[in-house]
């Protein structure tokens, strides 16, 4: 398994994901301690305007990126684009200027620069403007609802989603599976299993293939 640094280890994935990696050790940046990080994994913590420097430093051999919070959380637009897009690239200039070949992003189904919905678009404005920075492997993890123990007062809107999801998704079916809930347990599972995995190019993951992934 390849040296691994991640941002965004506080959300559901993100602590799902350091959970999956077992007794092998990652690095943990963030802007505030991480409580009950197993004592192999090395923390580091550091407002996020000196992420770049220090994520360069560090050297990764990939970046996992589970930053993602939404517009309710962070109070406005600009806020949310501050951490969904702009530290997300932060990020991964840092990993691009380590030499860092790989990066994994958890983004969300239906991102698409061109979307007429501001959060897809901001999440799609990140998917492209990581394309233009060369990794020599790229992917792109885009979950549908994500079902899980969130750390915090779970949202209301989210609450009721989850309780429907069993049905909502018994209606999806063809071009529309891709839209159907995923638990973020399975979901950071095939983000460790792309960790290991080599080869080049940009990679799109929607739910049949995090699932696939994840078995």
């Amino acid at each position: 398994m390849p040296d691994a640094l991640i941002v965004g280890a506080t959300g559901l994935i993100g602590r799902a994901v350091i959970e999956r990696f077992g007794s092998t050790p990652v690095t943990v940046l963030a802007r505030r301690e991480v409580e009950g990080l197993a004592a192999q994994h090395k923390q580091l913590v550091a407002p996020p305007e000196r992420w770049t420097g220090i994520i360069a430093a560090e050297k990764p051999a990939v970046l996992i990126s589970c930053l993602g919070t939404t517009i309710r959380q962070a109070g406005s637009q600009a806020a949310f684009r501050a951490v969904d897009h702009d530290l997300v690239l932060a990020a991964a200039r840092g990993a691009r200027a380590g030499g860092t070949p790989h990066m994994i992003l958890v983004s969300s189904v239906g991102a698409a620069a061109k979307s007429g919905n501001f959060y897809l678009r901001t999440k799609g404005e990140a998917e492209d403007d990581l394309r233009a920075l060369g990794f020599d492997r790229l992917d792109l993890i885009r979950p549908g609802l994500l079902r899980g123990d969130r750390p915090g007062p779970q949202r209301l809107g989210e609450g009721i989603a989850t309780i429907a999801a069993p049905l909502t998704d018994a209606l999806l079916h063809g071009s529309f599976r891709r839209y159907r809930s995923i638990s973020g347990v399975m979901v950071a599972a095939a983000i460790v299993a792309l960790a290991a995995k080599g080869g080049s190019g940009v990679h799109i993951h929607e739910n049949d293939a995090i699932r696939a992934l994840a078995d």
